[in-house]
C-alpha cells in the first residue's frame, strides 16, 4: 500500500480535537440518534446539498414530496438524481466503508438510468474544466483500478483516525475521478458513510448543506490540492466543515429535542425503577417541572408505571 500524500498540521489537530468535544456533547446528550422527524429533514437537507452541487435543480420540496411517494413536476433526469440518490440514502447501512465492491455497488444505484455502465470504472482518459479552463487532468484510465484497489488497502490497513481518513479519501477520489460522472457526489457519500461507521451522528448529518453554500471554496480547495501533490489543505477545509455542521446540529437539536425523543432514549436505558432525580440524571438541561411532565407522558404512553406521591415516588417499568 502507498499512503497517500498529506501532513498532519497543528489546525488539522484543533479541528479534530474541538470535533472529538463535540461528539462527546451529542453522546453525553443523546443525540446521537436524533428523532425521527430531525433524521428526516437531515436527510433531505443532504440530498438537497450534494446535488445541488452537481447542478440539480429541485427544491427541499420537491425532494420531501419524492420521498413521501408524490409526484413531482420537473427535469426528468433532475426527478431520477433524487430518486436514486434517496434509494441510496435510505439504505446506508448495507453499505460497508472499506470495500470496493460495496462503493461500486452504490454507484450504480446513485448512476442507474444517468450514464451508460453505471457501477464501473471509466475506460477513457478525462479532465476536468471549469469556466473554460481544464482544472484537473485526471490519471489515466489504465490506472484507476490500481489507484482506487490501493486507496481502499489505506481506507482497511492505516492506523489514522476516521476523521483523517474520510477526508483524505474524498480528495483522492475527486483526484483519481475513476467514473465519467456522479465523482463528487460519491465522494461525499463515502465520506459520510466512513464517519458513521465510527460515530452514528454522521448519518444525519448533512455537512454537504455547508459545501454547497459556498461552492468556489471546494473547488478552490481541490484545485490547490491538485497543484501541492497533497491532501492538507483539503483535509484543513473537510474538517472544519464537519466542525461547523456538528456545531449546528448541536444548537438546532438543544432547542427541539422532545420530551419524546427523551423518554425513547431514557426506555433502551433499561432501568427497572427511578425517581425523577434519577431521570434529572440523565437530562441534566431540563428543570424538574420539565422532568416531571416528561415522566407523566411516559406514564401515559404505558411505558412504565407510578407507585408512590410527592417525594418517595418512583417509576417502575411496565413489564416488571
Amino acid at each position: 500500500m502507498q499512503k497517500p500524500p498529506y501532513e498532519i498540521t497543528s489546525k488539522i489537530l484543533k479541528l479534530i480535537t474541538s470535533i472529538s468535544e463535540k461528539i462527546g456533547e451529542i453522546n453525553a446528550n443523546y443525540i446521537n440518534k436524533p428523532s425521527p422527524t430531525l433524521r428526516k429533514q437531515n436527510r433531505i437537507k443532504t440530498i438537497h446539498s450534494s446535488l445541488q452541487i452537481e447542478g440539480n435543480t429541485l427544491t427541499e420540496a420537491q425532494i420531501t414530496a419524492l420521498l413521501e411517494n408524490k409526484k413531482v413536476i420537473g427535469p426528468k433526469k433532475d426527478v431520477a438524481e433524487v430518486l436514486n440518490a434517496i434509494s441510496v440514502y435510505e439504505n446506508l447501512k448495507n453499505y460497508k466503508p472499506n470495500s470496493e465492491a460495496s462503493f461500486l455497488k452504490a454507484h450504480k444505484t446513485l448512476m442507474k438510468g444517468l450514464v451508460q455502465k453505471p457501477g464501473t470504472h471509466r475506460t477513457e482518459s478525462v479532465g476536468i474544466a471549469k469556466n473554460n479552463k481544464v482544472e484537473h487532468i485526471a490519471p489515466p484510465f489504465e490506472n484507476v483500478r490500481f489507484l482506487m484497489k490501493n486507496l481502499f488497502d489505506y481506507l482497511k490497513n492505516d492506523a489514522d483516525i476516521e476523521l483523517i481518513k474520510c477526508c483524505v479519501f474524498h480528495y483522492e477520489l475527486e483526484f483519481i475521478h475513476p467514473f465519467l460522472d456522479g465523482n463528487g457526489r460519491m465522494g461525499r457519500l463515502w465520506q459520510t458513510l466512513i464517519l458513521m461507521d465510527k460515530y452514528p451522528v454522521f448519518e444525519f448529518l448533512p455537512f454537504e448543506n455547508s459545501i454547497s453554500k459556498d461552492q468556489e471554496s471546494y473547488y478552490k480547495v481541490l484545485g490547490e490540492c491538485d497543484k501541492l501533490g497533497k491532501s492538507t489543505r483539503f483535509i484543513e477545509y473537510m474538517l472544519d466543515i464537519i466542525n461547523t455542521s456538528i456545531n449546528d446540529l448541536l444548537e438546532f437539536t438543544n432547542r427541539i429535542f422532545s420530551a419524546e425523543d427523551r423518554l425513547q432514549h431514557f426506555v433502551t436505558l433499561n432501568k427497572t425503577k427511578f425517581s425523577r432525580k434519577d431521570y434529572m440524571a440523565i437530562f441534566k438541561d431540563i428543570s424538574s417541572a420539565t422532568a416531571s411532565r416528561d415522566l407523566k407522558k411516559g406514564v401515559v404512553m404505558n411505558l412504565f408505571k407510578k407507585t408512590g406521591e410527592k417525594n418517595k415516588t418512583m417509576y417502575l417499568r411496565s413489564e416488571t
